[in-house]
């Protein structure tokens, strides 16, 4: 997962084109402020309305490697990606952990839960 804001800081700072197919997410969010993910960590995402909407646990950083150097189209690349990544944050997006299935869709809405951890004695 990873904020399109995160995508369009990096690609800024790096003189290319804002193009999301270089991050490669499987669900890009909509939210202002770039690397928002790293608040997103140990939380939950929602999609839709509803107790049985589908749920995503975001669960670490991805390290980046440098595929985001990669134009999608020309196959050229272009180490100023990486080298924005590495000097903003390090990290461009984070994993996620399926909680619960059900079909996602563009634009739905997404809703960012806190997860409380609940132990027994």
């Amino acid at each position: 997962m990873i904020a399109s804001d995160t995508v369009r800081e990096i690609t800024r700072l790096a003189g290319v084109s804002q193009d999301m197919r270089r991050f490669r997410p499987n669900v890009l969010v909509l939210r202002s402020g770039p690397f928002q993910e790293d608040e997103w960590l140990g939380n939950m995402f929602s999609f839709g309305d509803g107790d049985d909407a589908p749920a995503i646990a975001a669960t670490m950083r991805d390290v980046r490697c440098s595929m985001v150097n990669i134009d999608p189209d020309s196959g050229r690349s272009t180490p100023e990606v990486m080298k924005a990544v590495v000097r903003t944050n390090n990290n461009a997006r984070i994993y996620g952990t399926v909680t619960r299935i059900g079909q996602l869709a563009v634009g739905q809405r997404a809703f960012l839960r806190a997860v409380t951890e609940q132990r027994c004695s």
